[in-house]
Protein backbone atom coordinates (compact mmCIF):
# COMPACT_ATOMS: atom_id res chain seq x y z
CA UNK A 1 0.00 0.00 0.00
CA UNK A 2 2.86 2.44 0.72
CA UNK A 3 4.48 1.68 -2.96
CA UNK A 4 1.45 2.64 -4.05
CA UNK A 5 0.85 5.75 -2.52
CA UNK A 6 4.25 6.86 -3.49
CA UNK A 7 3.05 6.24 -7.33
CA UNK A 8 0.42 9.44 -6.54
CA UNK A 9 1.97 12.15 -4.96
CA UNK A 10 -0.63 14.55 -3.73
CA UNK A 11 -0.35 18.56 -5.38
CA UNK A 12 2.45 20.28 -5.68
CA UNK A 13 3.39 23.49 -3.78
CA UNK A 14 3.90 26.43 -5.79
CA UNK A 15 5.31 29.99 -4.87
CA UNK A 16 3.53 32.68 -6.10
CA UNK A 17 6.57 33.59 -8.56
CA UNK A 18 5.91 30.20 -10.02
CA UNK A 19 2.14 31.22 -10.55
CA UNK A 20 0.65 32.00 -14.05
CA UNK A 21 -0.33 35.24 -14.17
CA UNK A 22 -3.68 36.16 -13.40
CA UNK A 23 -6.60 36.99 -15.88
CA UNK A 24 -8.53 39.63 -13.98
CA UNK A 25 -10.53 42.05 -15.45
CA UNK A 26 -7.34 44.63 -15.67
CA UNK A 27 -8.32 44.89 -18.95
CA UNK A 28 -11.40 46.13 -19.53
CA UNK A 29 -11.32 49.30 -18.66
CA UNK A 30 -8.58 49.33 -21.80
CA UNK A 31 -10.50 47.17 -24.20
CA UNK A 32 -13.56 49.99 -23.05
CA UNK A 33 -11.79 52.88 -23.97
CA UNK A 34 -10.92 51.17 -27.51
CA UNK A 35 -14.04 50.63 -28.48
CA UNK A 36 -15.42 54.14 -27.22
CA UNK A 37 -12.19 55.23 -29.70
CA UNK A 38 -13.46 53.28 -32.29
CA UNK A 39 -17.17 53.91 -32.17
CA UNK A 40 -16.10 57.85 -32.42
CA UNK A 41 -13.70 56.99 -35.09
CA UNK A 42 -16.61 55.24 -36.91
CA UNK A 43 -18.88 58.13 -36.56
CA UNK A 44 -16.47 60.60 -38.05
CA UNK A 45 -15.88 58.40 -40.84
CA UNK A 46 -19.33 58.23 -41.85
CA UNK A 47 -19.66 61.93 -41.37
CA UNK A 48 -22.98 62.67 -40.11
CA UNK A 49 -21.73 63.91 -36.74
CA UNK A 50 -19.31 66.51 -39.12
CA UNK A 51 -21.58 68.04 -41.29
CA UNK A 52 -20.08 70.61 -43.97
CA UNK A 53 -22.91 71.88 -45.47
CA UNK A 54 -26.53 73.84 -44.50
CA UNK A 55 -28.60 70.50 -44.88
CA UNK A 56 -26.53 68.66 -42.66
CA UNK A 57 -26.06 70.99 -39.92
CA UNK A 58 -29.63 71.44 -39.75
CA UNK A 59 -30.40 67.36 -39.54
CA UNK A 60 -27.27 67.29 -37.34
CA UNK A 61 -29.27 70.12 -34.97
CA UNK A 62 -32.52 68.55 -35.54
CA UNK A 63 -31.52 65.54 -33.64
CA UNK A 64 -29.60 66.82 -30.97
CA UNK A 65 -32.57 69.30 -29.94
CA UNK A 66 -34.47 65.71 -30.10
CA UNK A 67 -32.36 63.86 -27.85
CA UNK A 68 -32.20 66.41 -25.77
CA UNK A 69 -36.29 66.66 -25.54
CA UNK A 70 -35.86 62.61 -24.92
CA UNK A 71 -33.62 63.08 -22.16
CA UNK A 72 -36.07 64.71 -20.32
CA UNK A 73 -37.86 61.48 -19.80
CA UNK A 74 -34.88 59.48 -19.76
CA UNK A 75 -32.63 61.19 -16.97
CA UNK A 76 -35.17 61.53 -14.70
CA UNK A 77 -36.18 57.87 -15.06
CA UNK A 78 -33.03 56.71 -14.51
CA UNK A 79 -32.44 59.04 -11.42
CA UNK A 80 -35.98 57.95 -10.12
CA UNK A 81 -35.34 54.33 -10.40
CA UNK A 82 -31.96 54.38 -8.81
CA UNK A 83 -33.47 56.08 -5.62
CA UNK A 84 -36.20 54.13 -5.62
CA UNK A 85 -33.60 50.88 -5.47
CA UNK A 86 -31.49 53.04 -2.45
CA UNK A 87 -35.19 54.56 -0.68
CA UNK A 88 -36.96 50.55 -0.51
CA UNK A 89 -34.46 48.71 -0.08
CA UNK A 90 -35.03 45.84 3.04
CA UNK A 91 -32.82 47.56 5.41
CA UNK A 92 -34.61 50.92 5.08
CA UNK A 93 -37.35 51.17 8.09
CA UNK A 94 -38.65 54.48 7.64
CA UNK A 95 -39.28 53.52 3.95
CA UNK A 96 -42.86 53.40 3.90
CA UNK A 97 -44.56 51.24 1.24
CA UNK A 98 -48.48 51.63 0.65
CA UNK A 99 -49.34 49.12 -2.49
CA UNK A 100 -53.09 49.44 -1.91
CA UNK A 101 -53.86 52.87 -3.39
CA UNK A 102 -56.02 52.81 -6.48
CA UNK A 103 -55.82 56.08 -7.30
CA UNK A 104 -53.78 59.33 -7.13
CA UNK A 105 -54.41 62.85 -8.79
CA UNK A 106 -50.86 63.84 -8.47
CA UNK A 107 -49.27 60.97 -9.38
CA UNK A 108 -51.68 60.89 -12.83
CA UNK A 109 -50.89 63.99 -13.89
CA UNK A 110 -47.29 63.57 -13.71
CA UNK A 111 -47.44 60.34 -15.34
CA UNK A 112 -49.49 61.48 -18.42
CA UNK A 113 -48.18 65.31 -18.69
CA UNK A 114 -44.61 64.65 -19.05
CA UNK A 115 -44.75 61.96 -22.03
CA UNK A 116 -47.99 64.57 -23.38
CA UNK A 117 -45.51 67.27 -23.52
CA UNK A 118 -42.55 65.73 -24.61
CA UNK A 119 -44.93 64.22 -27.45
CA UNK A 120 -46.16 67.62 -28.42
CA UNK A 121 -42.35 69.14 -28.54
CA UNK A 122 -40.92 66.18 -30.58
CA UNK A 123 -43.52 66.28 -32.58
CA UNK A 124 -43.47 70.03 -33.52
CA UNK A 125 -39.51 70.19 -33.83
CA UNK A 126 -40.24 67.42 -35.82
CA UNK A 127 -42.47 69.27 -38.00
CA UNK A 128 -41.19 72.11 -38.56
CA UNK A 129 -37.96 70.60 -39.85
CA UNK A 130 -39.29 68.38 -41.86
CA UNK A 131 -40.67 71.18 -44.31
CA UNK A 132 -37.85 73.23 -43.73
CA UNK A 133 -35.76 70.60 -45.01
CA UNK A 134 -37.77 69.81 -47.69
CA UNK A 135 -35.17 68.07 -50.67
CA UNK A 136 -36.85 69.53 -53.36
CA UNK A 137 -37.14 73.24 -51.26
CA UNK A 138 -34.01 75.26 -53.09
CA UNK A 139 -31.37 76.78 -50.92
CA UNK A 140 -31.15 80.27 -49.66
CA UNK A 141 -27.65 81.67 -51.56
CA UNK A 142 -26.22 84.88 -53.47
CA UNK A 143 -25.20 82.61 -56.26
CA UNK A 144 -27.11 80.72 -58.87
CA UNK A 145 -27.54 76.88 -58.19
CA UNK A 146 -24.85 74.31 -60.46
CA UNK A 147 -27.45 71.65 -61.66
CA UNK A 148 -26.35 68.30 -61.56
CA UNK A 149 -27.84 65.25 -62.95
CA UNK A 150 -27.33 61.96 -61.52
CA UNK A 151 -27.75 58.34 -62.48
CA UNK A 152 -27.69 55.38 -60.44
CA UNK A 153 -25.84 52.43 -62.55
CA UNK A 154 -24.87 48.95 -62.13
CA UNK A 155 -22.65 50.14 -60.06
CA UNK A 156 -21.24 53.10 -60.59
CA UNK A 157 -22.73 56.74 -60.28
CA UNK A 158 -22.74 59.04 -63.44
CA UNK A 159 -22.90 62.56 -63.19
CA UNK A 160 -24.08 64.56 -65.74
CA UNK A 161 -23.26 68.64 -65.90
CA UNK A 162 -26.16 70.18 -68.44
CA UNK A 163 -25.02 73.58 -68.71
CA UNK A 164 -21.57 72.59 -68.88
CA UNK A 165 -22.40 69.73 -71.54
CA UNK A 166 -19.45 67.44 -69.55
CA UNK A 167 -20.29 64.20 -67.14
CA UNK A 168 -18.09 62.35 -65.09
CA UNK A 169 -18.14 58.77 -63.61
CA UNK A 170 -17.55 58.03 -59.34
CA UNK A 171 -16.52 61.90 -58.82
CA UNK A 172 -18.46 64.79 -58.53
CA UNK A 173 -16.80 68.39 -58.72
CA UNK A 174 -18.58 71.27 -57.04
CA UNK A 175 -17.88 74.61 -56.29
CA UNK A 176 -17.72 75.24 -52.51
CA UNK A 177 -20.59 77.70 -50.92
CA UNK A 178 -22.60 77.07 -54.69
CA UNK A 179 -26.40 75.14 -54.18
CA UNK A 180 -25.75 72.28 -56.33
CA UNK A 181 -29.85 71.43 -57.62
CA UNK A 182 -29.89 67.47 -58.39
CA UNK A 183 -32.30 65.66 -60.49
CA UNK A 184 -32.01 62.10 -59.74
CA UNK A 185 -33.01 58.82 -61.77
CA UNK A 186 -31.72 55.00 -61.85
CA UNK A 187 -31.12 53.21 -65.35
CA UNK A 188 -31.50 49.82 -63.35
CA UNK A 189 -32.92 49.52 -59.50
CA UNK A 190 -33.85 51.72 -56.96
CA UNK A 191 -30.22 52.83 -55.48
CA UNK A 192 -30.12 55.82 -52.63
CA UNK A 193 -27.94 58.71 -53.12
CA UNK A 194 -25.93 59.94 -49.81
CA UNK A 195 -23.52 62.42 -48.97
CA UNK A 196 -23.23 62.06 -45.30
CA UNK A 197 -21.24 65.31 -44.40
CA UNK A 198 -23.54 67.35 -46.57
CA UNK A 199 -27.12 66.12 -45.74
CA UNK A 200 -30.33 64.13 -46.83
CA UNK A 201 -30.14 60.69 -48.99
CA UNK A 202 -32.79 60.43 -51.65
CA UNK A 203 -33.32 57.65 -53.34
CA UNK A 204 -33.09 56.69 -57.16
CA UNK A 205 -36.08 55.05 -59.28
CA UNK A 206 -36.49 53.53 -62.81
CA UNK A 207 -39.06 55.95 -64.53
CA UNK A 208 -38.92 58.44 -61.72
CA UNK A 209 -36.92 61.62 -60.85
CA UNK A 210 -36.41 63.30 -57.60
CA UNK A 211 -34.92 66.51 -56.56
CA UNK A 212 -31.98 67.35 -53.90
CA UNK A 213 -30.23 70.55 -52.82
CA UNK A 214 -26.88 70.37 -51.45
CA UNK A 215 -24.47 72.97 -50.51
CA UNK A 216 -20.44 72.28 -49.37
CA UNK A 217 -19.75 75.07 -47.18
CA UNK A 218 -15.91 74.66 -47.12
CA UNK A 219 -13.91 73.13 -49.71
CA UNK A 220 -12.59 69.06 -49.26
CA UNK A 221 -13.24 65.72 -50.08
CA UNK A 222 -17.01 64.32 -48.95
CA UNK A 223 -17.38 60.51 -49.70
CA UNK A 224 -20.55 59.87 -50.61
CA UNK A 225 -22.10 56.02 -51.68
CA UNK A 226 -25.71 54.14 -52.29
CA UNK A 227 -27.42 53.25 -48.67
CA UNK A 228 -30.06 50.87 -50.80
CA UNK A 229 -28.57 47.25 -51.50
CA UNK A 230 -28.77 47.08 -55.45
CA UNK A 231 -26.97 43.23 -56.16
CA UNK A 232 -23.31 42.34 -56.44
CA UNK A 233 -21.15 45.34 -56.46
CA UNK A 234 -23.47 47.41 -54.39
CA UNK A 235 -20.55 47.68 -51.46
CA UNK A 236 -18.26 49.22 -54.37
CA UNK A 237 -20.88 51.55 -55.33
CA UNK A 238 -19.00 54.99 -53.50
CA UNK A 239 -18.29 58.13 -55.05
CA UNK A 240 -16.30 61.14 -53.98
CA UNK A 241 -17.74 64.88 -53.70
CA UNK A 242 -14.91 67.31 -53.98
CA UNK A 243 -15.94 70.59 -53.28
CA UNK A 244 -13.05 73.11 -55.10
CA UNK A 245 -12.98 77.00 -55.11
CA UNK A 246 -15.07 78.78 -57.90
CA UNK A 247 -11.89 79.70 -60.14
CA UNK A 248 -10.87 75.45 -59.52
CA UNK A 249 -14.19 74.30 -61.01
CA UNK A 250 -14.03 76.24 -64.14
CA UNK A 251 -10.65 74.86 -64.16
CA UNK A 252 -11.74 71.60 -64.08
CA UNK A 253 -14.39 72.25 -66.60
CA UNK A 254 -12.00 73.63 -69.07
CA UNK A 255 -9.84 70.56 -68.61
CA UNK A 256 -12.18 67.91 -68.94
CA UNK A 257 -13.20 69.70 -72.51
CA UNK A 258 -9.57 68.88 -73.46
CA UNK A 259 -9.47 65.41 -72.67
CA UNK A 260 -10.99 62.30 -72.47
CA UNK A 261 -13.98 60.82 -74.90
CA UNK A 262 -17.49 61.98 -75.58
CA UNK A 263 -20.60 59.85 -74.16
CA UNK A 264 -22.42 59.39 -77.22
CA UNK A 265 -25.39 56.39 -77.58
CA UNK A 266 -22.29 54.15 -77.73
CA UNK A 267 -19.94 55.32 -74.88
CA UNK A 268 -23.10 55.48 -72.63
CA UNK A 269 -24.09 51.33 -73.68
CA UNK A 270 -20.66 50.50 -72.87
CA UNK A 271 -21.22 52.24 -69.37
CA UNK A 272 -24.27 50.67 -68.91
CA UNK A 273 -23.28 47.00 -68.57
CA UNK A 274 -22.85 46.12 -64.65
CA UNK A 275 -19.08 46.70 -63.53
CA UNK A 276 -17.60 47.34 -59.24
CA UNK A 277 -14.96 49.07 -58.43
CA UNK A 278 -15.19 51.74 -61.58
CA UNK A 279 -12.43 54.53 -61.40
CA UNK A 280 -13.12 58.18 -61.48
CA UNK A 281 -13.70 59.22 -65.01
CA UNK A 282 -14.72 62.39 -67.12
CA UNK A 283 -16.49 62.85 -70.99
CA UNK A 284 -15.89 65.99 -72.52
CA UNK A 285 -18.92 66.21 -74.11
CA UNK A 286 -22.67 64.93 -73.49
CA UNK A 287 -25.98 64.91 -74.43
CA UNK A 288 -28.10 67.52 -72.73
CA UNK A 289 -31.43 65.22 -73.13
CA UNK A 290 -29.49 62.21 -72.57
CA UNK A 291 -31.05 62.81 -68.51
CA UNK A 292 -34.37 62.70 -69.80
CA UNK A 293 -33.99 59.75 -72.32
CA UNK A 294 -32.52 57.53 -69.85
CA UNK A 295 -36.28 58.39 -67.41
CA UNK A 296 -38.27 57.83 -70.54
CA UNK A 297 -36.37 54.13 -71.86
CA UNK A 298 -36.71 53.16 -67.67
CA UNK A 299 -40.04 53.59 -67.68
CA UNK A 300 -41.27 52.28 -71.17
CA UNK A 301 -39.49 49.40 -70.27
CA UNK A 302 -40.97 49.47 -66.69
CA UNK A 303 -44.43 49.21 -68.52
CA UNK A 304 -43.48 46.61 -70.86
CA UNK A 305 -42.41 44.36 -68.12
CA UNK A 306 -45.93 45.12 -66.51
CA UNK A 307 -47.78 44.22 -69.64
CA UNK A 308 -45.82 41.00 -69.77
Amino acid sequence: MKDRLQEFPGPSRRSAADKPPSRGHSGFPRWLVIAAALLVASCRQAGIMDPQGPVGAAEWLLMINATEIMLVVVVPVILMTLWFAWWYRSSNARANHTPDWSYQGSMEFVVWSIPALVVILLGGVTWISAHQLDPKAPLDAQVKPLRVDVVSLDWKWLFIYPEQRVAAVNELVVPAGTPVAFRLTSATVMDSFFVPQLGSQIYTMPGMTTHLNLMADNPGDYPGLSSQFSGDGFSDMRFMVKAVSAADFDGWIAQVRNSGSALDDRGYADLAKPSSNVPPATYRSVDMKLFDRIVDQTELDAKAGAGD
